[in-house]
């Protein structure tokens, strides 16, 4: 295999409330995905957990775990005994009162090169996140892992695409968004066919403009209303879908050559081409 070259795994899992159930259950996944060659391995939002943010309930605060914790040590371990990337999210307690929608990075020998706490944090009928997650303060990261630059970013990141520039100019080779997307019962089948596409739609778009590649894993499973619908996926810079997953648990064994960056980048130079001088309006909430 070429050193640009790498093996990644996305595991996209159903989730009960055993959270020690999902636990076992994923670990399983990851060193199942070791075996069939991947190097970088991305868990999908809140992997330990049911999405328990369809309800408000301030008993689920009392699932959040420090960073480190007895759940980044455990996956510290497996990630050096594997020779393995892992990108983890889960629910971070950071202080009495005080909860993040995070995720940490860890090294192939086993360092926890540090975490990433969700930015962007939606409000909507099902999706009730603000009443449990402060927004991040610790910026848009790239984690220079063993095999690759990586960029993670969480779910409703994915909509951004100020959050997708700010890595790629930081020199982010795979963007990396774990979600928890789905769809309500009033949404039919064609409704949830057209979020999808946008969903994959708006990723593939950020892998074009700055030139590197995208991998999304999405949660699947029916929790109370909310249908997940998996399809996790991985796009190249040219924004093509190299690899996709359907709607059942699954893990999705993808290779990506990193020498596609560069290739891109040559044909089409959009950072060569940016016009920084012109963009200090986007510094404005809105403009009147």
């Amino acid at each position: 295999m070429s050193e640009n070259k790498i093996q990644l795994a996305l595991i996209q899992l159903r989730c009960t409330r055993d959270r020690e159930k999902n636990m076992e259950r994923a670990v399983a996944h990851i060193e199942k995905s070791a075996v069939a060659g991947a190097q970088v391995i991305l868990l999908q939002e809140l992997f330990n957990s049911p999405y328990f943010c369809k309800t408000v309930n301030d008993q689920y605060f009392d699932w959040a775990e420090p960073i480190p914790g007895s759940l980044t040590d455990q996956l510290t371990k497996l990630a050096g005994d594997l020779d393995i990337v892992i990108v983890a999210p889960l629910f971070e307690r950071r202080a009495a009162g005080l909860y993040h929608n995070s995720l940490v990075v860890i090294d192939t020998d086993g360092t926890l090169l540090g975490r990433y706490r969700k930015k962007h944090i939606p409000d909507d009928p099902g999706f009730y996140e603000k009443y449990y997650f402060t927004p991040g303060d610790d910026g848009y990261q790239v984690f220079d892992t063993k095999y690759a630059k990586i960029s993670p970013m969480i779910c409703w990141d994915q909509w951004y695409p100020e959050a997708a520039r700010i890595a790629g100019l930081k020199g982010a080779e795979l963007l990396v968004f774990p979600s928890a997307i789905g769809t309500l019962p009033h949404e039919n089948e064609e409704t949830e066919r057209q979020f999808l596409e946008a969903w994959q739609t708006i990723q593939r778009s950020h892998a074009i403009a700055n030139g590197c590649f995208v991998a999304a894993a999405n949660r699947v499973g029916q929790e109370g209303d909310l249908h997940f619908w998996g399809h996790s996926f991985v796009s190249d810079p040219f924004g093509k879908m190299i690899d996709e997953a359907g709607d059942k648990e699954e893990i999705l064994v993808t290779e990506i050559d990193l020498a596609a960056i560069e290739k891109q980048r040559r044909e089409w130079p959009f950072f060569r081409d940016r016009r920084v001088d012109t963009y200090r309006p986007i510094l404005e909430k809105y403009i009147d």
